[in-house]
């Protein structure tokens, strides 16, 4: 089942960026995804799910964003994960 979020917007936002109000749509549905993944809110299996995209495709897509997918990105954090792999 899937729920609507209507968010309401000043015409000029969409316009700023140069998008079509369907691609400033789409636009806000991946950076909020993309900013839930990075909070450590969703995985990114159930983000890529959402936006119906692999996993690896999400995973991609994170570089465009500058998100990386290692975490906060410290020494300590990438240690942790390579021990727990």
């Amino acid at each position: 089942m899937e729920k609507v979020i209507n968010v309401e917007y000043p015409e000029f936002l969409a316009n700023s960026l140069r998008l079509s109000n369907k691609d400033f749509e789409s636009e806000i549905k991946i950076s909020a995804l993309i900013k839930l993944y990075e909070l450590g809110k969703v995985s990114s299996g159930t983000a890529a799910k959402a936006l119906e995209l692999s996993r690896i495709d999400f995973l991609e897509l994170l570089g465009k964003y500058q998100v990386t997918f290692f975490g906060d990105g410290s020494a300590q954090s990438l240690n942790e994960d390579m021990l727990n792999a």
